[in-house]
């Protein structure tokens, strides 16, 4: 059966290290390349972290149906999951891994359905995230303030997921997340 991993977290989370340790771990996953319309931060390249393209752009491929989900996230700074993403990963006999948000997590589980685990990562506290936030320094102040109050909201949705892992010491996270892949894998 064709399987999706479906990642989400508030900003900060080490939802995106946690991912990168999955796709080390295991050669049979392969990273879905959501498309954006926000700027790229720091060493961000086009295509391989996310498909930059312009609001007008994104507009027009959910007029084509091109998406699986998409959510505006802030005015303009749309997040979605292209089709052909998920196809051209199936066509290699993979398992789709997503790092998405929470909302766009929830709307993978529910397109996917028994095809795909959940798994919110949750930060230790609102002041750790906001901590780990200012750490990352790829964002400026006020993004920041911006980050951690939509935090508090994206964790009520946690029981939305299939598996919730709390990300308080990283090394426990990643052995915590490979168990729970090598079960879902195996089923």
């Amino acid at each position: 059966m064709q399987k999706v991993i479906i990642f989400s977290a508030p900003s900060g989370s080490g939802k995106t290290t946690l991912v990168k340790h999955c796709l080390e771990t295991f050669p049979q996953l392969s990273f879905s390349v959501s498309c954006t319309t926000r700027s790229p931060r720091g060493e961000e390249k086009n295509g391989i972290d996310y498909h930059f393209i312009s609001p007008d752009e994104f507009r027009t491929r959910i007029a084509e149906n091109a998406f699986v989900e998409y959510e505006e996230v802030y005015n303009d700074k749309y997040y979605g999951t292209l089709k052909f993403e998920v196809e051209r990963i199936w066509e290699e006999n993979k398992t789709v891994i997503f790092d998405v948000d929470v909302k766009g997590g929830i709307a993978l589980k529910k397109y996917f359905d028994d095809k795909a685990i959940s798994i919110f990562i949750m930060p230790p506290s609102i002041e750790e995230l906001e901590r780990r936030l200012h750490l990352r320094a790829t964002d400026d102040a006020e993004t920041i303030v911006n980050r951690v109050a939509k935090a508090s909201e994206e964790m009520s949705y946690k029981d939305q997921f299939d598996e919730i892992l709390v990300n308080d010491d990283l090394q426990v996270a990643k052995d915590a997340v490979v168990k729970v892949i090598e079960n879902f894998l195996a089923s």
